[in-house]
Formats: C-alpha cells, sequence, structure tokens
C-alpha cells in the first residue's frame, strides 16, 4: 500500500513543461502566429481568446492567452501582460503529493489545485506573486492527452476541475487506482479561473 509522507528530501521535477503567456486581446493574434512562427509549431486548441501551441509530441508548449482588462505587470500582477506561469512535471501522482506534503511543511501551499484533464496540477506563488505549476500527467501518452484536449469535454471546459490533495492523498493511501485518481470529473462550462 502506498503512503504518502512529508519525511526525506524534496523531490526534484522530472522536466519543464510549458509556458503560459498573458497579452491585451489586440494584441493576441500577433503573439500567437509570433510563436508559431519562432517555434515552428502547431495550435492543439485554440479560439479567439486561448490557444494551445506545441512544437514536439507534448500536448503543449506554449499557451497563449488575450485578457481584456490586461494591463502591465507593474501595475497589477494578477491581471498583467507576460508570463502567467511556468510549469515542472512529475512522474507519478504520488511524486506531486508528496512534494505538496513536504513543501506543505515549510508553509509553501498551493493558490490553486485543478485537473485540468491533461494534468493534474497545482500551483504556487512565488515571493514576486509569479505562479509556478507543478503536475502530473494524466494520460499514458501525449497522443492520449492531445485527443483529450481536441475533444468536446476540453472545449467545453479547458481550464479544469479543482481538487483538494489532501483528498487525493487518503484516496490514494487506501489504495484507489492512479488511472482513476488522475481522470477529470464531469463538468460544466469553465473558461476562468
Amino acid at each position: 500500500m502506498t503512503k504518502i509522507t512529508a519525511d526525506g528530501p524534496m523531490k526534484s521535477p522530472s522536466r519543464l513543461c510549458h509556458v503560459v503567456l498573458r497579452t491585451k486581446p489586440d494584441n493576441y493574434r500577433a503573439m500567437v502566429d509570433w510563436y508559431l512562427a519562432f517555434l515552428g509549431g502547431r495550435v492543439v486548441w485554440g479560439n479567439e481568446r486561448l490557444s494551445f501551441i506545441s512544437y514536439d509530441d507534448e500536448h503543449h508548449r506554449i499557451a497563449i492567452t488575450g485578457f481584456p482588462d490586461a494591463v502591465p505587470r507593474a501595475a497589477d500582477a494578477a491581471h498583467s501582460c507576460g508570463m502567467a506561469h511556468v510549469a515542472f512535471a512529475f512522474d507519478s501522482l504520488e511524486d506531486l503529493l508528496t512534494t505538496y506534503l513536504r513543501r506543505k511543511r515549510l508553509n509553501i501551499t498551493p493558490s490553486w489545485c485543478v485537473n485540468h484533464g491533461p494534468t493534474t496540477s497545482m500551483y504556487y506563488a512565488d515571493p514576486d506573486g509569479n505562479e509556478v505549476e507543478t503536475q502530473v500527467d494524466n494520460f499514458e501518452t501525449n497522443e492520449e492527452a492531445t485527443a483529450f484536449m481536441e475533444g468536446p469535454e476540453f472545449k467545453v471546459n479547458p481550464m479544469g476541475v479543482d481538487f483538494d490533495p489532501g483528498d487525493l492523498i487518503r484516496r490514494l493511501e487506501s489504495g484507489e487506482p492512479d488511472k482513476d485518481l488522475k481522470k477529470r470529473p464531469q463538468s460544466g462550462p469553465r473558461m476562468t479561473r
């Protein structure tokens, strides 16, 4: 049986996954086009406000979103143009949850825990207020994650469904399979946090 514990050294992420950039709506198309050209990328999913871009077999490496009320970061970091967050991946849900407990022991707690569908993610704020995401992939292959992102559930809700990490820990420790824990619950429309 799995035991999630705060004991032991901090587990390092296994890789850097993606970067999300926030921009003003009148600059949105130029930003998307620039990243497509710069990376030799493709839009995996996009609309007039949000695009997920990949340049390899990952479901996305860059996301660009246009916010009507975006202002320069120095004025209002929560609604500003620029990088929204950087993400780091773990190889397993157990690693993600173990690290959550170890960070919590250091009074570093997430501001948002969400199952996006392709990933189960926890967001943290650094001392300057920049967001850092830690995540675990929810699908066995990148092709499965991309198929989910191209499907009807993601079109209605590309943001995800919030979760309680304590609940996930209890369920994992009780023997519930990872695959079941990482499956995103059904939800209605959601385009914002």
